[in-house]
C-alpha cells in the first residue's frame, strides 16, 4: 500500500471560522499536540487582516512559540507580499497562497479577479522563492461554486497549471461548498491526469454532504497521496450553508490506517489533542472517531 501524506489544516482552516476566541495559548497547545502525534505538515496560521479575519490576529505569535520539531513543516497562508513578509519574520519557511476557480467566490472571497489574483500571487511566490521558502496554492470552488454552480473541468486544469507555473510545488484542488461526490472526483481526476501528474496535486475535501471519506478512496484509485484535512473535522465556508466542517483527520487516519496506507500518524493522539481543544469552543467537534473515542472512555 502506499505511504499517503495529511496535510493538517486544523489550526488554520479549521480555527479561522470559529466564533468563539481561541487564546493563542490553546492555540499553540493544539499545534503541539498534532505536531508530537507525527503530522508531516501542519498549516498554523494566517497572515491575513485581522479585520477580516480576527481569529488569525495572533498568528505571529503562535509561529514564534511553537515547539517546530525535527521532520514537521509549518505552514502559513499568506494573501499578498504584506503577508509574507510577516510570515518569513515569523521563522515560517513555506506558504500557501489561495485562488478561486470561479470569478464570483474570488471577488466575494479576497476582492479580486482570478486574473488580478494570479498576478498578486508571482509577486509573492518569487518574493517566497528568493526567500528561501516553498510554495503552495489552494484552488478553491473546483468541484463547484456557492454564486455560479458548475464550474469547468477544463478551467480547473487551465488554473491549477497556471498555479504550478507561479512556482507551486503543489496544488490544493478544494471542494470548498462540501458539494463533490465520488463521481465527480473520478471525472474531475480523469481530466486533470491527461495534463498533470498526481504528485503535483492534492485534494481538500469537506463533508457538508457526507461524501468526503468516499471522495478520497475514489482519488486514491488515481494515485494521488497528499490529503487535506482538519483535526476534529474544525472548519467549514461560511458560504456553505449546513457546512459540517472539512475532512476530520481522526476520520481519514481510521480509514487510510484500516486499508493498509502508511501516515507515519498517531491516530488516538491526534484524536486526544482535539478532545483537549474541544474544552475550549462551544460546541461538539465533528469527528465521528473523537466523539466514539469520549464515548468509549466514558463507558
Amino acid at each position: 500500500m502506499s505511504t499517503i501524506t495529511v496535510y493538517e489544516v486544523g489550526p488554520r482552516d479549521g480555527l479561522q471560522n470559529e466564533a468563539s476566541r481561541i487564546e493563542t495559548v490553546d492555540k499553540v497547545a493544539f499545534i503541539d499536540a498534532l505536531s508530537a502525534a507525527g503530522l508531516p505538515i501542519i498549516e498554523v496560521g494566517a497572515f491575513v487582516s485581522p479585520t477580516w479575519v480576527p481569529q488569525m490576529a495572533d498568528s505571529d505569535a503562535v509561529c514564534r512559540t511553537i515547539e517546530r520539531r525535527p521532520g514537521v513543516r509549518y505552514v502559513a497562508l499568506v494573501p499578498n507580499l504584506k503577508g509574507l513578509e510577516r510570515a518569513l519574520d515569523a521563522g515560517i519557511t513555506e506558504v500557501a497562497v489561495f485562488a478561486a476557480a470561479s470569478e464570483s467566490f474570488s471577488r466575494r472571497n479576497i476582492n479580486q479577479s482570478i486574473d488580478e489574483s494570479l498576478t498578486n500571487y508571482r509577486d509573492v511566490a518569487d518574493r517566497a522563492l528568493a526567500a528561501g521558502a516553498r510554495v503552495r496554492a489552494y484552488l478553491s470552488t473546483a468541484f463547484g461554486c456557492p454564486f455560479e454552480g458548475d464550474v469547468p473541468v477544463d478551467r480547473v486544469i487551465e488554473l491549477v497549471v497556471a498555479l504550478k507555473g507561479l512556482g507551486a510545488y503543489e496544488v490544493s484542488v478544494s471542494d470548498t461548498i462540501g458539494i463533490a461526490h465520488p463521481g465527480q472526483v473520478r471525472r474531475v481526476l480523469d481530466a486533470m491526469m491527461k495534463t498533470l501528474a498526481p504528485r503535483e496535486l492534492a485534494l481538500h475535501f469537506h463533508d457538508t454532504r457526507g461524501t468526503a471519506l468516499a471522495n478520497v478512496l475514489a482519488a486514491l484509485e488515481f494515485g494521488v497521496t497528499t490529503f487535506d484535512a482538519s483535526a476534529g473535522g474544525l472548519g467549514g465556508c461560511p458560504y456553505a450553508p449546513g457546512a459540517t466542517g472539512n475532512l476530520a483527520t481522526e476520520d481519514l487516519l481510521y480509514m487510510l490506517h484500516g486499508l493498509g496506507h502508511e501516515t507515519g500518524v498517531d491516530l488516538n493522539a491526534v484524536a486526544n489533542g482535539s478532545i483537549a481543544l474541544e474544552a475550549r469552543l462551544e460546541h461538539q467537534l465533528p469527528s465521528r472517531y473523537v466523539q466514539v473515542m469520549k464515548a468509549t472512555a466514558r463507558q
